[in-house]
């Protein structure tokens, strides 16, 4: 494999969820995203953001087209062997933290290691350097209920990329988040991104679609580059 292959490519990629009225969630998706790009992806309530990162993801399955992740075409593999990948490749970030409340940061960062057989110091040692990536080594020892919103989303962060995953995916990452909370989040983004960390965002939040270098706008389910600015 080339050193330009890209990170993500979808060709004529459609999702239809079937009933008596067919819903075209995703319509004839065509998408490059180069490794290290930082991708926006804005558009109504409804319009096929969730249906594309959870392609991207591989929580769900194209109807038809194609879905190259870092030069591998995804979709013929078995439902194992696409869990194996999505745990190797992909970091997933949500609008809600999803952390256990009665462990560590550090413990809750190291969870995203579970699967890797390397021994426990050394997991604890990259969920430690995954904390310093977005400013959150000083609290490693806390627990998620003594963090602000901002700061339990990092840690989140942080477990999206302690194992060091080709595609980091976010889902409305401030959609909880008061607008002076969601700037560290945002801070968080710009260093990973600076890291050449590929990611790829659904959001409302102008702010943060103003962090990505490039945003393609969905509208009912059809995908198109989106002017700068655009932010919903």
């Amino acid at each position: 494999r080339g050193v330009t292959t890209p990170a993500v490519r979808l060709r004529g990629v459609t999702r239809v969820f079937p009933g008596p009225t067919p819903v075209y969630a995703l319509c004839d998706v065509n998408l490059e995203i180069g490794r290290g790009e930082t991708v926006a992806i804005v558009g109504p309530s409804g319009s096929g953001k969730s249906t594309l990162l959870h392609v991207l993801g591989l929580l769900d399955q194209p109807t038809s087209g194609r879905y190259d992740l870092d030069g591998v075409d995804v979709a013929g593999m078995r439902d194992s062997q696409r869990a194996g990948l999505r745990g190797r490749s992909i970091g997933f970030v949500f609008q809600d933290f999803h952390l256990l409340r009665h462990r560590t940061v550090t413990e809750n960062v190291m969870i995203a290691l579970l699967y890797n057989r390397s021994p426990r110091g050394e997991r604890r040692a990259r969920a430690v350097a995954a904390l310093e990536r977005v400013g959150l080594d000083h609290r490693k020892n806390a627990t998620p209920d003594t963090l602000s919103g901002g700061e339990r989303q990092r840690v989140a962060i942080a477990r999206a990329v302690v194992s060091e995953p080709v595609l980091l995916l976010a889902d409305e990452p401030t959609g909880n988040l008061d607008s002076a909370t969601g700037e560290s989040v945002l801070e968080a983004f710009e260093a990973l991104r600076s890291d050449g960390i590929t990611i790829v965002v659904a959001t409302h939040d102008h702010a943060v679609s103003s962090v990505a270098g490039r945003r393609v706008r969905i509208v009912d389910g059809v995908l198109s580059e989106a002017a700068a600015g655009v932010a919903s």
